[in-house]
């Protein structure tokens, strides 16, 4: 399997996996869904390259992790944002490939629509380098 899907199947594991951050969503999808209930959690683009050593076959990815919230709740956001950290470092090999590093690469935090009403997203991207085990 390729690195970019089972890694992204095993960080979705991680997240589903955190008590903490299920107890602050409804969900965590794989993609952003169509239609659900805020707040929600979903596994967004991912982008692999090249990465390794001569015998290490490897990938470099990044993973965007998006949060949504109703109203003017940026302290739940905040708290999200804090559990997707904690579930980062702490995500299981999956289909022959473990992550050996996940980093931060940028986070973004707006309005989600016009108004109080409106909500607010984040939008938290990180590098995750995987090798080939096997």
């Amino acid at each position: 399997m390729s690195a970019e899907v089972g890694v992204r199947g095993a960080v979705i594991a991680a997240l589903r996996g955190d008590a903490a951050l299920m107890a602050l969503v409804n969900g965590v999808h794989d993609g952003e869904p169509g239609r659900a209930a805020v707040p929600y959690a979903f596994a967004g683009e991912c982008i692999g390259s090249d990465w390794g050593g001569k015998d290490v076959e490897g990938r470099e990815l990044r993973l965007t992790v998006g949060l949504v919230v109703a109203g003017d709740a940026t302290d739940a956001l905040g708290a999200m944002i804090v559990r997707v950290e904690a579930a980062m470092a702490v995500i299981p090999p999956a289909d022959g490939w473990r992550v050996v590093s996940a980093r931060l690469a940028r986070s973004r935090v707006a309005r989600a629509g016009p108004g109080p009403a409106g909500g607010w997203r984040a939008v938290v991207d990180y590098r995750l380098r995987s090798v080939r085990e096997g």
